[in-house]
């Protein structure tokens, strides 16, 4: 699909600097995503990681028309109503959730971009 995902425990060696790597993967990405698990927030890791997405305003300089808005919306309703991803996030695998979700959005907007052509 052409997206790439960022999970710590798959794109980095021990040894790396986990704040390093944070930095660069947010500053250079165009999108960030936070997935929140149910420890999310105990995490001194991810709470900079909001923070960062926050300060660079992941959001700003995106323009979409009010018809791609609504493409998108329906997309990710139907991803949540019809893919019915399980996961455990205790022993689960976070990059193939990540791969997994980013996919099915993915491919229910492209289903929909091409019933509204």
């Amino acid at each position: 699909m052409g997206i790439t995902s960022f999970l710590d425990s798959k794109n980095m060696k021990p040894g790396d600097n986990l704040d390093h790597h944070i930095d660069k993967g947010i500053i250079g990405c165009k999108i960030g995503v936070a997935v929140f698990s149910p420890q999310y927030c105990d995490s001194k890791f991810c709470l900079h990681e909001l923070a960062l997405l926050m300060e660079t305003k992941k959001r700003d300089n995106v323009t979409c028309s009010e018809k791609e808005l609504r493409r998108f919306r329906f997309a990710l309703a139907q991803a949540k109503n019809t893919v019915g991803l399980t996961f455990d996030s205790f022993n689960g695998d976070w990059s193939e959730l990540l791969k997994d979700t980013t996919n099915a959005v993915v491919m229910n907007l492209w289903e929909v971009g091409r019933k509204n052509e």
